[in-house]
Formats: structure tokens, sequence, C-alpha cells
């Protein structure tokens, strides 16, 4: 155990004849008990100042820890965006294509529908034509012919044709 001011103070030396100046030794005690007494001061504001900075390390380092653990957290919330992002993107795209793919469908449908129609269309006319000709014919020929007789069996052919068509 080490000594204290106050084992230096009470230390009592023995008396011999020769001895040393009793004055000169108590001086000097006095001195050392001092520097001790600063030394001792000394040491115990160090070790607070030491366990105060240990203190702030220790902050310090949860600090640092906790920033490490943030920053990662954020990188790997980020690489989720990111992968997330991606699959949306996906997922949009295959939708476009698939929406694409139906649009192109309906209107190829809708042009071959119109298409038959403009064909049907074209059959009608081309009847109606042949029809509406036939009845000019008929009419002409009946402005050329003298005679009623023959006229009339061409008339109800014409009339015929008419309420068909």
């Amino acid at each position: 155990m080490p000594l204290s001011p106050l084992d230096i103070h009470n230390k009592e030396f023995g008396r011999r004849l020769r001895g040393y100046d009793e004055d000169e030794v108590n001086e000097f005690l006095d001195q050392v008990i001092k520097d001790y007494e600063s030394l001792i001061r000394e040491n115990k504001e160090l070790q607070n100042q030491l366990l105060g900075l240990q203190e702030r390390l220790n902050h310090f380092t949860n600090i640092e820890e906790t920033l490490s653990k943030t920053i990662i957290v954020a990188q790997e919330a980020a690489d989720e965006v990111r992968s997330n992002a991606k699959k949306e993107a996906q997922l949009i795209i295959k939708e476009s294509e698939k929406n694409a793919d139906r649009i192109i469908n309906d209107s190829l449908a809708k042009s071959r529908k119109v298409s038959l129609e403009v064909e049907e269309l074209k059959k009608q006319a081309s009847v109606y034509r042949a029809r509406f000709r036939t009845l000019v014919e008929a009419q002409l020929e009946l402005l050329t012919v003298d005679g009623w007789d023959t006229l009339e069996p061409k008339v109800r052919q014409a009339e015929h044709e008419l309420t068909l068509g």
C-alpha cells in the first residue's frame, strides 16, 4: 500500500547520539509532504480527466457504431428501393407490351372487319349495278319495241328483279 501524506507526517525516527538535525529533517519531510500531496492531487485530476476522456471516447465510439449501422441500413434500404424500382419498371414494361399487343390485335381485327364490310359493299354495289343495268336495258328495249305483247313478259321480269333486290 502506498504512503499517504499523513503517513509521512506521522513518521517518527529514532534518536541517536550523532543523528541528523531534527529541524532539517522535519523541514525536508514537510517539503516531501507538500510535493507528495501535490502529486496525489495532480494524479487524481489526471485520473478524472482520463475518466472524462474515456467517457467521451465511449460516447463517440457509440456514435460511430450508430452511424455505421445507420449507413448500412440506409444502403440496404437504397438497394431495396432500387430493386423494387427495377421490378416495378419491368412490370410496367410487360403491362405496356400486353396493352400494345392488345391494341394491335384489336386494330387488326377492326381492319379485317372493315375490309370485309368494304368487300361486301363492293359486291352489293356490283349486284345493284347489274340489276340497275338490267332494268335500264329493259326500259330501253321497251322504248325501242313497238309491240305491247312482247313487252309484257320483260316488264314483269324487271319488276320481279326489283322486288328481289
